[in-house]
C-alpha cells in the first residue's frame, strides 16, 4: 500500500461508553492505595506469566521531573519480587535530557535510577521487530538489546500528553521502545526524520495515534503471554514526563493505580475513570485527551485485535468486588502539589526563559 493510499481513521475527539461497546471482557484489578505497597500488590496480580530475563520498561524521566513513578516504589519492588531485573529505556528523539547515552546516564542517575541495571537498549545500535496487520509499518525499530530479555513488565505512569492527549501502556511502549532515531522518527515524522527540524512532528490526530499502537503491538506480539501492565494515576499533568518540571501544572486529582495482561483494556479502564471524574475534577485532561483526538489509540488498538475495550473492573481493596469507573473516582481529593515541586518548576521555568534570552 503506498503512502498516499493510507488514510487514517476518525473519532478521536469522540468519547465511545462503556454500553456502545461490543466484545468480549478483561480483567482490571484496581486499589486506590498510592505507595509502593499498592504497586507491588498490583504486579503481583498480574505477573504470573513474568519469569525469566525480566526487563521493566518505564518512563524514567527528565531531570527532576516531579510526576513520575516514584523512584522508591520501583525499587521496593525491585529488591523483593525482581532482584535480578533490568530498567529498559531507550534515548529520546528531541534534543534533552536523555537525547544521548551520556546524558541520559547523567539524568537516570539525578532522578534516582541507580538501584538496578538499566539498559538504554538503543545504546548499541536498532533492530526491528514485525508489525503484523500494520497499516503504516511492516515494522518497527526498537533498541537493539531490547528482544533479548524473556519478559517485559510494563510500569506506567498515566497522564496526558501533548500530542498523544493522553499517556498510557500504548504510549510508553509504543514511543517508549522505539529506538530514539528511527523508530521514533518514523512514528512522529512525515519525512522519517530526514526533512529537517521542521519535519519533526509533523504527523498528529489519529494518524499519530494508529502509528504509535502499531508501534506497540510489534512489542506486545514479540512477547506474547510474558507481558503485562499496570498504570499509575497519579500526578496528571495535561503534559508528558517529557516536559519534566515544564510540564503544566496538575490539576487533576489522584485516582489510584490499575493493572491487567490485556493492554488495551488497561488503557480504556483508565481513560474511563478520567471521564467518570466531575466536571471540575477531569476538565481539563479531558479537554486534552478529546482536542489531539487521542481516543483513537484505544479504537484502533480493538481494529489491531490488541485486546477488549470491555473489562471487569476489580476494587482490590474491597475483596475484589466488581466497580464501576464512577465507584473507583467517588471521594477524590483535590491534587495539592508539593512545597519542593513548586520550587522545582519555578527554578526549571526560570532557567528556561534565561535560556531564551541568551539565544
Amino acid at each position: 500500500m503506498s503512502e498516499t493510499q493510507k488514510i487514517p481513521g476518525v473519532g478521536g475527539e469522540n468519547y465511545i461508553p462503556y454500553d456502545q461497546r461490543t466484545g468480549n471482557e478483561s480483567i482490571v484489578y484496581f486499589t486506590r492505595d498510592l505507595s509502593a505497597e499498592g504497586l507491588k500488590k498490583m504486579v503481583e496480580r498480574v505477573n504470573a506469566n513474568i519469569r525469566g530475563k525480566v526487563a521493566i520498561k518505564l518512563h524514567t524521566g527528565e531531570k527532576y521531573g516531579p510526576n513520575i513513578i516514584p523512584h522508591e516504589w520501583v525499587e521496593n519492588l525491585v529488591k523483593t519480587d525482581y532482584p535480578e531485573a533490568t530498567i529498559v529505556e531507550t534515548n529520546t528523539y528531541y534534543v534533552g535530557d536523555r537525547y544521548t547515552t551520556e546524558l541520559h546516564r547523567e539524568t537516570l542517575e539525578v532522578n534516582g535510577w541507580t538501584f538496578c541495571p538499566v539498559d538504554i537498549t538503543d545504546s548499541t545500535g536498532t533492530t526491528e521487530l514485525p508489525v503484523k496487520g500494520g497499516k503504516w509499518f511492516d515494522h518497527m525499530t526498537v533498541g537493539k538489546t531490547l528482544p533479548t530479555y524473556d519478559s517485559l513488565l510494563v510500569l506506567t505512569h498515566f497522564k496526558g500528553h501533548t500530542m498523544g492527549g493522553f499517556g498510557g501502556s500504548n504510549k510508553n511502549i509504543g514511543i517508549g521502545c522505539a529506538d530514539g532515531r528511527i523508530g521514533k522518527a518514523a512514528i512522529h515524522s512525515r519525512l522519517a526524520g530526514k526533512g529537517g527540524e521542521e519535519d519533526m512532528w509533523t504527523i498528529a490526530e489519529e494518524e499519530l495515534m494508529e502509528r504509535i499502537a502499531e508501534s506497540t503491538k510489534a512489542t506486545v506480539d514479540h512477547f506474547g503471554k510474558q507481558i503485562t501492565f499496570v498504570n499509575v494515576m497519579r500526578n496528571m499533568s495535561v503534559d508528558c514526563d517529557c516536559a519534566g518540571c515544564l510540564a503544566e501544572k496538575v490539576v487533576t486529582p489522584n485516582v489510584g493505580i490499575l493493572a491487567s495482561t490485556d493492554i488495551l483494556a488497561l488503557d480504556q479502564a483508565c481513560i474511563d475513570l478520567v471521564f467518570a471524574l466531575s466536571e471540575n475534577d477531569g476538565a481539563a485532561l479531558r479537554e486534552r485527551i478529546q482536542t489531539r483526538h487521542g481516543l483513537r489509540q484505544l479504537s484502533y488498538m480493538k481494529e489491531l485485535g490488541m485486546g477488549n475495550d470491555r473489562y471487569l473492573l476489580l476494587d482490590t481493596d474491597n475483596g475484589d468486588a466488581r466497580i464501576q469507573p464512577a465507584d473507583a473516582v467517588k471521594g477524590v481529593k483535590p491534587f495539592v502539589e508539593l512545597p519542593i515541586v513548586t520550587k522545582r518548576r519555578l527554578e526549571a521555568m526560570a532557567a528556561a526563559a534565561a535560556a531564551q534570552e541568551n539565544e
